[in-house]
């Protein structure tokens, strides 16, 4: 039996590492088939997989990047173009470097801290009412697109951008030209994902801002390009000595529990069952309805011994109930059968004294049936002589 149990419990814990080994594989291959949104090799919905492959059609050479140094590296091969995100893990400096290192910019995911970057004097403000608008500028990628529903709205400022599509209390797309150069912001969250890009005119407006240069480097940036300065840790802050003496007070207490801890010696084995005296059984338990002081519960446990011992010694049947029993207790030992009745049934101690009191009531009534048993079976014979 027991090697059966370990058997079972050896399954059980087999199968749940199983199961937690698989659901581990499935993440893992569910985050690899989505990434995040706007992220140039994913083919979700929310991708734009699908951008870059038009754009690879369209003769444009696309690099995906991961990494920040490999990143600058293909920007200074040849002019090229930075398409990316704007990111809370690059710090302010990390950013700038790598706009300045690249001929166009195009910023799909603007921040006030991108924008003001790209464009000085302007700000990332709220979001467009969901309506598609006219470009209304003189940027020709704007021009040659057409209508398009934009998203985060921007705000030139005192900047000196080309605000284009108007909505609300700002503008879905900035652009401003120096030298050979071009600098552009728009939300692309929603106009250049795989399932909105055949929308109105959002692949247009990609591929003419995107596609004027032969080479594009798509930047998507990992936690291992952080260049922003953390707070120091506690174990930083924490004075050298620290350490040894925390294992110098932990090995003292193992010391100690050794030293002055209990020993505890071999198991005994003792044959079951095990039997118990009836006068152990009882003082424990009476023990034990003394420190809960439950006087009501050990009274009904008296009761319920005592009714049993009056039942077979008045030779009731099994079914009889304690009315039965109390006044028949009551004939036999010649008492009222209230009186019986208040012992065995009614009362209720509410404390130790009047729990004993009530056990020296139950046993003088067990005494009394028991001399009226005798009594009864003396005046029989008695009678038969007659």
């Amino acid at each position: 039996m027991r090697r059966r149990r370990v058997l079972g419990w050896t399954v059980i814990a087999a199968f749940l590492i199983l199961v937690g080994i698989a659901a581990a594989l499935l993440s893992g291959i569910g985050a690899w088939n989505e990434r995040d949104r706007l992220d140039p090799e994913s083919v979700g919905p929310g991708g734009t997989a699908a951008l870059v492959e038009i754009l690879r059609e369209r003769g444009v050479d696309v690099t995906v990047t991961r990494d920040r140094d490999e990143t600058m590296r293909a920007l200074a091969e040849a002019p090229a173009t930075l398409v990316m995100a704007d990111s809370a893990i690059l710090g302010d400096d990390a950013l700038q470097a790598i706009f300045d290192a690249a001929t166009d910019v195009v910023l799909i995911d603007p921040r006030t801290r991108g924008v003001e970057m790209l464009f000085p004097g302007a700000t990332a403000s709220g979001f467009a009412p969901a309506e598609t608008v006219d470009p209304e500028c003189e940027t020709d990628a704007a021009v040659r697109a057409g209508s398009v529903m934009p998203g985060r709205l921007l705000e030139p400022g005192t900047s000196d951008a080309v605000a284009c599509y108007p909505s609300g209390d700002g503008f879905g797309l900035l652009t401003s030209s120096s030298g050979e150069g071009l600098t552009a912001a728009f939300d692309g969250r929603d106009l250049i994902t795989n399932e909105n890009l055949a929308a109105d005119g959002n692949a247009a407006l990609a591929l003419n801002l995107m596609g004027r240069l032969p080479n594009l480097v798509w930047y998507v940036p990992s936690l291992t390009d952080s260049d922003v300065a953390t707070e120091p840790t506690l174990g930083e802050l924490t004075p050298g000595w620290v350490t040894p003496a925390i294992v110098l007070l932990g090995a003292s207490a193992v010391a100690a529990a050794l030293w002055r801890g209990r020993r505890f010696g071999p198991l005994v084995l003792e044959r079951l069952p095990v039997t118990a005296r009836a006068s152990e059984t009882m003082e424990g338990r009476g023990r034990l309805y003394e420190s809960g002081r439950d006087a009501l519960y050990a009274a009904d446990s008296l009761r319920l011994g005592t009714l049993e011992r009056l039942r077979r010694a008045l030779a009731l049947p099994p079914a009889a109930s304690a009315t039965d029993i109390a006044d028949a207790s009551a004939r036999l030992a010649a008492l009222p059968h209230q009186d019986a009745r208040r012992l065995l049934i009614e009362d209720e101690p509410r404390d130790e004294r009047e729990l004993i009191a009530l056990s020296d009531g139950l046993r003088a009534l067990e005494a009394a049936v028991a001399r009226g048993i005798r009594g009864a079976g003396d005046a029989q014979p008695e009678q038969t002589k007659r």
